[in-house]
């Protein structure tokens, strides 16, 4: 079984000639062509924190919002939010609470492709190091913890986001077990316009294969948002 994700910092929908521009964010996600991709900041920041994509604009295309049922105009937590395509069933979604000083969050979704069961973590992690290093280990429990005690090891699983970690391999890269997880170094994600910065991450559960991950450097990505996103193709390896 394959599987496309992405990651995308959508800033709000303000691309750098400071407009917000729905259809924009919108066009770069076409071109994305992802089965699954996590987004950050996708939701205003203050008031009742309204999406930035309305719901009407993403059932117009191939895209379902994952519901995590928080405020009715949101589609994320924390700006977080997941976007499958309609043929992906969604088996179970939750909110993953992280310890924080800014509003940062993380979000799980259970699918089924293909008749198999993964999960998905979208994220936007601290700008502090050692709470950055905090809210993975955060993340990493909740995965081994939510299904109980009776419900087996964990689905492959794939987390993505904006990990705010500027160290190629240090920091908050170094909670994931070597044995365990793959950490992908899609590429240089930030500013859009000349990338200096590794922020945006995919790291992959053992079961994974990585066939190629990169940045989409498109022209329209690099005025869209001040991140550009990154991408991966996954292959489930045979038991």
């Amino acid at each position: 079984m394959e599987l496309t994700v992405a990651s995308y910092n959508i800033h709000k929908a303000v691309g750098l000639d400071r407009r917000r521009d729905p259809e924009r964010i919108l066009a770069v996600l076409h071109e994305l062509d992802a089965d699954v991709i996590a987004l950050q900041e996708a939701d205003r920041r203050f008031g009742d924190r309204q999406s930035v994509l309305p719901r009407a604009m993403l059932e117009e295309h191939h895209w379902h919002a994952v519901a995590l049922n928080q405020r009715p105009g949101s589609i994320g937590w924390h700006g977080n939010a997941v976007l499958v395509r309609r043929d992906i069933a969604v088996a179970d979604a939750a909110i993953v609470p992280l310890p924080t000083l800014e509003p940062r969050g993380a979000v799980r979704v259970d699918l089924i492709k293909d008749g198999q069961r993964v999960r998905v973590v979208g994220m936007h992690l601290d700008l502090s190091g050692l709470r950055r290093r905090q809210q993975v280990r955060t993340i990493l429990s909740h995965i081994a913890d939510c299904d109980g005690p009776s419900g087996g090891p964990p689905p492959p699983t794939v987390l993505m986001g904006d990990f705010n970690e500027w160290s190629r391999s240090g920091g908050c890269l170094r909670e994931f077990p070597h044995a365990g997880w793959r950490v992908l170094a899609p590429g240089y994600s930030f500013p859009s316009r000349r990338p200096v910065a590794m922020l945006d991450r995919i790291v992959a559960s053992a079961e994974w294969d990585c066939a190629d991950c990169g940045v989409h450097h498109s022209a329209l990505a690099a005025r869209a948002s001040d991140h550009l996103p990154v991408h991966a193709r996954l292959t489930l390896l045979k038991n």
